[in-house]
């Protein structure tokens, strides 16, 4: 019971000090493997292309056009959402690009890489949500029914798919360790999904993820010219997107659609 409160001590702690920034960091994080993948394209244009071309045989017109979407498209979304205008229709047009690199790139056969797509995806659908909420407050006093739009289905598919990353984290081995760190991340995302202490499980995970980030996907001490160097880039930022939406959870709450909600009630 004490080791309880202390922790519901030291959330409320926590949101009370980053109240004014969290929901900022945690945009910053979400659209950051869009603005590094946006920036890769410029600087690769032309590896870029070649793969496209060779893969699906397109010629090099069609692959430039693929590359140009992907560089605009990632980029312009991500100055839309940090400077908060057109914030809908930037995520819709991520949302796209997600779409479109999931099967320009193959992904749709390698579950790994389309589950950490599709939990990239319920971070954009949390931000979404976000900017209707924000849309909604102009009109505060103005009497609404009570809340059952799509926003709560928002935050509940964002929830469930920001977990989906998780998925991919769990290891099989017969470890003390890795049965330990299955057993209470399994326990945290199952938590984070039902919405039941839903800031705090989503907090405690933006912590484990944010080490396990740190500590495998260290892309800065591999030398550049090296394929891993690419590819422990891309898996850092992408989980550092997971973290930003973990982090709108903790900023925003669950929704209507949860079990804390749900408490209230009772």
């Amino acid at each position: 019971v004490y080791i309880h409160a202390y922790f519901l001590s030291a959330e409320d702690a926590f949101l009370r000090v980053t109240k004014q920034y969290l929901p900022h960091v945690a945009r910053l994080c979400l659209i950051s493997t869009f603005l590094e993948d946006g920036i890769r394209m410029w600087f690769q244009w032309s590896e870029q292309r070649d793969y496209i071309d060779g893969t699906w045989n397109c010629g090099y017109f069609l692959a430039s056009i693929f590359v140009f979407i992907n560089l605009f498209g990632q980029l312009s979304g991500c100055i839309l959402v940090l400077s908060r205008n057109f914030v809908q229709y930037a995520c819709f047009g991520l949302f796209g690009i997600i779409a479109l690199q999931t099967i320009a790139y193959s992904i749709l056969w390698d579950l790994k890489f389309l589950m950490r797509n599709l939990a990239l995806g319920g971070g954009l659908l949390l931000l979404l949500a976000e900017s209707r909420s924000e849309g909604k407050s102009m009109f505060a006093g103005v009497p609404t029914m009570r809340e059952s739009s799509p926003k709560q289905y928002m935050q509940l598919g964002g929830r469930v798919l920001l977990v989906l990353m998780f998925m991919t984290l769990l290891h099989f081995d017969m470890n003390f360790f890795s049965i330990l760190q299955n057993i209470v991340g399994t326990a945290l995302i199952i938590l984070v999904a039902i919405g039941f202490k839903t800031k705090l499980a989503a907090l405690t995970l933006v912590i484990w993820l944010f080490g396990i980030n740190i500590y495998f996907n260290a892309f800065w001490t591999v030398p550049a010219y090296k394929p891993m160097h690419d590819f422990l880039k891309y898996d850092f930022f992408q989980t550092m997107s997971v973290i930003g939406g973990l982090l709108l959870v903790v900023a925003l709450g669950p929704g209507g659609v949860s079990m804390d909600e749900k408490k209230k009630e009772w």
